[in-house]
């Protein structure tokens, strides 16, 4: 046999190889991917993660870099695999968060979110993209996590933690990390984690800052023994009222990660005691000694009152969702519709719109015939603005009879902060300016924006 047909058939043998070697990483992939497209919508039985008893060459290719490091090494991998997480919320927080769990080689992720994906998320949830839009965000964050790391059992559930459903989830996961971002959830979350005997990471983030802490760790502090009455709804504020800079739950969601991977992997967290804050501004983070558990804690003290889990939106005053919150501080007379209002500009009728957003909203987008005093100036009474504010009724009511009461419509983003501003107004009629009718707009610029012009920004 000729050396040429010799060396024909050794190509030919190699590329049959190469071929057989494509197909299995084709059905590799095929049964990945569709190991991840059952999506619950309520909480299953697992069953328990079997423990390693050595890592394969595989993983010792995969997690070589981490492996050399002497406080994971071997053992503290094997650990790894071995320990379920759940992430409360795959979002801005959740997403750097179980990407780096998963690329860390956790053995299970518990993957929870009840929202789908907006356009809106993408410039801080990373585990999404714009082809995502409309699906799960917990289906979504399962896919890619399962496209970096195939090892990784990654189970969505596209549910709302309430306390239904809160103890049967938590309790079959090790560990838990809050990434919501309302009030009502967090103190579910703790509450079910207190009850179950697991460790809570925790973190918040909101404009340039971000904040870290561990709860109910070899015992350490709970929640409640921090905060035992959740803040009146009104003085919150969320990412979609007051704004993020994406980068910043990025980096609070990788602190995150880094605390739940020392707990998971046999060390000891820094953060049980501590609250650990970040001001992307000044590119700091500090450190603050918190108070150590407390005795007479209602959860986690030596006589509990809460033994099972309650209404946390009637005890907070507000939704679970990290949607833009919804006040309701008015009766019906004192607002109007965006419809109501559209026919007023119709009639041409005399009046004065008021737009008391912060700047930093009115230059994203206004109603040019309004006249913008933010919320808070009007609070602080500040001078200028007062007398803006009087030179402008000064002149609705030029040639008009003296019991004439000039109308003042508000406005803002949602209809939360005209609603605030309308009771200021009406301490400051008849004083410290001249008597007037003021009304709130229901719904804002955004309710304007869907029903009456469609033409106008949403944000």
């Amino acid at each position: 046999m000729s050396r040429e047909v010799l060396l024909l058939k050794a190509q030919l043998k190699e590329r049959d190889e190469e071929i057989a070697a494509l197909k299995h990483k084709l059905a590799q992939l095929e049964k990945n991917h569709n190991s991840v497209q059952e999506l619950y919508d309520r909480v299953t039985p697992l069953t328990p993660l079997t423990a390693k008893t050595a890592l394969s060459n595989e993983d010792i290719m995969r997690y070589s870099r981490q492996l050399l490091v002497p406080q994971l090494a071997v053992q503290g991998q094997l650990n790894l695999s071995k320990t379920s997480v759940l992430v409360v919320g795959c979002g801005g927080l959740g997403c750097p968060l179980a990407l780096y769990l998963a690329a860390a080689g956790i053995g299970r992720l518990g993957l929870l979110d009840y929202d789908e994906v907006e356009l809106n998320n993408l410039h801080r949830q990373v585990l999404h993209g714009e082809e995502n839009q409309g699906q799960a965000k917990a289906l979504s964050a399962a896919q890619a996590l399962k496209r970096l790391n195939s090892t990784v059992e990654c189970i969505p559930y596209h549910l709302q933690l309430s306390p239904q459903n809160a103890l049967q989830l938590i309790q079959q996961y090790d560990i838990v990390a809050d990434c919501s971002d309302n009030v009502p959830t967090r103190y579910l979350v703790n509450d079910a984690c207190v009850l179950s005997g697991k460790p809570l990471v925790s973190a918040s983030a909101l404009r340039l800052e971000g904040q870290l802490t561990v709860y109910n760790y070899h015992g350490g502090p709970c929640y409640r023994c921090l905060y035992p009455v959740p803040p009146p709804p009104e003085t919150v504020t969320n990412c979609s009222d007051g704004g993020v800079l994406g980068v910043v739950p990025g980096i609070m969601g990788c602190v995150q990660a880094l605390e739940v991977l020392k707990i998971a992997s046999g060390q000891r967290t820094s953060c049980s005691q501590k609250l650990l804050m970040f001001d992307a501004q000044d590119a700091k983070f500090r450190s603050i000694k918190l108070r150590p558990k407390k005795a007479d804690c209602a959860v986690c003290g030596e006589e509990p009152s809460v033994t099972q889990l309650v209404d946390y939106e009637t005890f907070c005053g507000s939704a679970a969702s990290d949607k833009c919150r919804r006040l309701n501080l008015l009766s019906r007379d004192q607002r109007i519709t965006v419809q109501e209002y559209k026919s007023i500009l119709d009639k041409a009728e005399p009046h004065l719109l008021l737009d008391v957003r912060p700047l930093v909203e009115v230059d994203i987008c206004r109603l040019p015939f309004s006249l913008n005093i933010p919320l808070s100036c009007l609070e602080e009474r500040k001078l200028e603005d007062v007398q803006l504010l009087k030179r402008r009724i000064d002149q609705l009511r030029q040639g008009r009879s003296g019991d004439f009461q000039p109308p003042v419509y508000v406005i803002c983003k949602l209809g939360n902060d005209s609603q605030k501003a309308v009771q200021v107004m009406e301490k400051m009629s008849g004083s410290e300016v001249d008597a007037v009718t003021v009304k709130d707009i229901c719904g804002g610029l955004m309710a304007w924006a869907k029903t009456i012009d469609s033409t106008f920004p949403q944000y």
